[in-house]
């Protein structure tokens, strides 16, 4: 599975599983669940939508 930033579409992370990423060019908290290992569907959540900021 790859995971996509729900904001921007930037490519987060592949793999399966249960995760929760910040995209670290918009700041958007993804939250992203398998169904199984195997069969896993996208799912992108948009949390926050904070423009991108300095640290």
């Amino acid at each position: 599975m790859e995971i996509r930033c729900g904001q921007c579409g930037r490519l987060l992370a592949k793999g399966t599983g249960t995760i929760e990423i910040k995209c670290p060019r918009c700041r958007t908290i993804n939250h992203v669940r398998a169904a199984s290992p195997k069969d896993s569907p996208e799912r992108a959540d948009k949390e926050c939508s904070r423009g991108p900021t300095a640290l």
